[in-house]
């Protein structure tokens, strides 16, 4: 079933187009987290949204090496892999899709939970300056194609 709606999909794109829709929505997840984060961290002691910010550094270079640059090398590889042609919702797989709407409860769950805002900060910052740095593969692979090398 999802082969046939790849397959009927409009509208159709290159494959490259892929890479920028798939930077463009991690960067712009990326973005909306950490500005978020940055929200709550203005209404934080210094000292507070110091540590925050110092852990939420350590975690992202963590995050970042251990899993997000093996799944962004996937995702890449996946994209590289399809026809010249394909549906412009392409650029995510149909599990890639399922953690979406996961990422998308989870986040609303944790914002309405009495979790206190300096560890949401973290997790809001890690996880947005992740995806941020992570997207850059993406535009980078694009680049690459577009001169004809791929990396």
């Amino acid at each position: 079933m999802l082969e046939r709606l790849k397959q009927t999909c409009r509208p159709q794109v290159h494959y490259h187009a892929l890479y920028v829709l798939a930077g463009l929505m991690w960067t712009g997840v990326g973005i909306m987290l950490l500005w978020r984060a940055g929200v709550w961290l203005r209404n934080m002691k210094p000292t507070t949204a110091l540590l925050v910010i110092l852990v939420s550094v350590l975690l992202t270079a963590l995050f970042y090496s251990l899993m997000f640059r093996k799944t962004v090398r996937k995702n890449i590889a996946r994209l590289t892999g399809l026809p010249e042609r394909v549906c412009v919702l392409a650029f995510n797989s149909a599990k890639g899709y399922v953690m979406i709407v996961f990422m998308i409860a989870l986040g609303i769950t944790l914002r309405r939970s009495s979790i206190p805002r300096p560890y949401l900060a973290v997790v809001y910052a890690t996880m947005g300056a992740t995806l941020l740095i992570s997207s850059f593969h993406f535009y980078h692979h694009f680049w690459q194609e577009r001169r004809g090398k791929s990396s």
